[in-house]
């Protein structure tokens, strides 16, 4: 029934704008003039926790509720994580293998403006409580939400994302032998979108990559690509076995904390590939991934390439039940504290500074603040003594490599744009002045379109650079969905991977490393 709403003459759809406004703003009015007492008390107290470090949070009852639904991945709900940012929603990350992830329109950085069910009124939901959000964006299974966003291009757009559960098997481990158009080689590529696992699961990060190593050796192919872009970590247990598959035996990473010092060791001897490596980072490999590639670099046996400095969280949190202090009864909540942090083998943090690529490729998401360095009151960069650890001979000359990189990124017509790109949007992030009038309003919106459509197309759109095989997934065939679109999703990988720039470039640094590996005479 939305549609027949709409008027039809300029005046009547500046009327209807006006109305519906002055409807937002008295919504808007009448929750900021009817606080609840626990919000403002949960308000104050982040206000002073967030003095210590971003992470130590107070959780009310709700949003405990809602913290341990997201841990546990099994929400009907569009499969992202949220928080209050300022006056409004923002999306903070997304689940892989939830509804949004699948759908692709909703990215790490959006703002939610407002919340409409399916043939419903939009509901603004600034200034809205982040449970009442939650509450809206859930329902049953296969229900459409539609989410009105705003892009940190400053674009606003309509998202309709059908409710799901979170199907976990989309998050697991992908693998596909990759070959780039031209090429005499084809290499191994290991797709990994976070460390699952844990008591009870069926599946670990470790174990199924662990079973794609073991497939792509038996191919006897010359590298593997370890994806690790967009690798919000997870099971530390699992980023340690999964470091052990690819070095001999050794410590992976050092924690501290409270007093005490540990270091968390791969002891199982023997590797299940030990040729060239090399590992795909972005600002948003997170935790357990950047322990794993920074163990990787600093035992020489990766080389890592990526679009600059990892996201850099090196600090490791528990959940205090403080309805355990207080007595039962009191339901008040849970304190998320801050009590360790990680240590690489090396004895550098992977905290603040992450870990910083062997081999920088342009970064699409520049004109994002979305690093731990950009939190406010983020812990610093620290370290503390190294421990001793076998170093893997290395073959080739990083300078070498990065300048050979660095002049095909020049030439390519997708990466030697990002630069531009990001510096464009990065521009609009900071332009505060709006014009008023309707119509200057208008041309400045296309202008801004325009601009945009010119510094680049899109990266995705272009044609495929590569011909990729996808291995069979680790949990066996394919089980089809109930909408039967679970090839179409592998499809869908196997497309996009085709045609991604980065991965085409990772490539070809993989040849410059097995060609200067094979000169150097130290072929393993």
């Amino acid at each position: 029934g939305a549609i027949a709403e709409i008027p039809t003459t300029p005046e009547g759809r500046e009327a209807k704008a006006r109305a519906d406004l002055a409807d937002t703003y008295a919504a808007r009015f009448a929750r900021l003039a009817k606080p609840d007492p626990l919000d403002a008390a949960s308000e104050l107290i982040n206000a002073v926790t967030a003095a210590f470090d971003p992470h130590t949070t107070y959780l009310p009852p709700a949003d405990e509720a809602n913290f341990d639904i997201a841990m546990s991945g099994s929400l009907e709900g569009i499969g992202a994580v949220l928080r209050e940012d300022d006056h409004f929603i923002r999306v903070v990350e997304l689940v892989p293998g939830g509804a949004s992830w699948r759908h692709g329109g909703l990215d790490p950085g959006d703002l939610i403006l407002a919340v409409a069910q399916q043939g419903e009124k939009a509901v603004d939901v600034a200034d809205m409580r982040i449970d009442e959000v939650v509450a809206m964006i859930r329902g049953k299974k296969g229900t459409v939400v539609t989410l009105s966003v705003q892009k940190p291009t400053g674009d606003v757009v309509q998202l309709s994302i059908t409710r799901d559960v979170v199907e976990i098997e989309d998050a697991y481990a992908r693998g596909a032998t990759v070959k780039r158009k031209g090429a005499k080689r084809a290499y191994g590529y290991i797709y990994l979108p976070s460390f699952y696992g844990g008591q009870g699961a069926t599946h670990s990060a470790a174990a199924d990559v662990k079973k794609l190593l073991a497939e792509l050796a038996e191919q006897h192919l010359a590298g593997v690509i370890l994806d690790l872009r967009s690798n919000g970590g997870g099971i530390l247990g699992d980023a340690v076995d999964l470091t052990g598959l690819l070095i001999d035996k050794g410590p992976v990473v050092q924690t501290e904390g409270e007093g005490e010092h540990d270091v968390l060791d791969d002891e199982d001897p023997g590797t299940t590939f030990d040729g060239p490596v090399i590992v795909m980072v972005d600002r948003f490999t997170a935790s357990a991934s950047e322990i794993v590639s920074g163990a990787l670099q600093d035992y020489q046996r990766a080389l890592i390439v990526g679009t600059g400095p990892t996201h850099g969280k090196g600090t490791v949190q528990v959940l205090a039940d403080l309805d355990r202090v207080a007595g039962r009864g009191s339901n008040l909540g849970v304190l998320k504290l801050t009590f360790q942090q990680y240590f690489r083998v090396s004895g550098a943090s992977t905290q603040w500074k992450g870990v910083v690529p062997d081999i920088v490729l342009p970064d699409p998401a520049a004109h994002v603040d979305s690093r731990e360095r950009d939190l406010p009151n983020s812990i610093p960069w620290s370290e503390i003594d190294g421990v001793k650890h076998d170093v893997w001979p290395r073959t080739y000359k990083i300078e070498d490599l990065a300048a050979k990189s660095a002049a095909r990124v020049a030439k390519d017509e997708v990466l030697s744009k990002v630069a531009e790109r990001s510096a464009l949007l990065k521009k609009r992030l900071d332009e505060t002045k709006v014009p008023l009038q309707k119509d200057a309003w208008e041309k400045r919106r296309q202008q801004r379109r325009d601009e945009l459509t010119a510094a680049i197309p899109d990266p995705a759109a272009g044609p495929a650079r590569m011909v990729v095989t996808v291995l069979d997934q680790p949990e066996g065939k394919a089980k089809p969905s109930a909408d039967g679109k679970i090839d179409d999703r592998v499809t869908r990988w196997r497309d996009a991977l085709a045609r991604d720039a980065w991965v085409d470039e990772a490539l070809a640094v993989m040849d410059d490393l097995v060609a200067a590996s094979a000169t150097s005479g130290h072929s393993r």
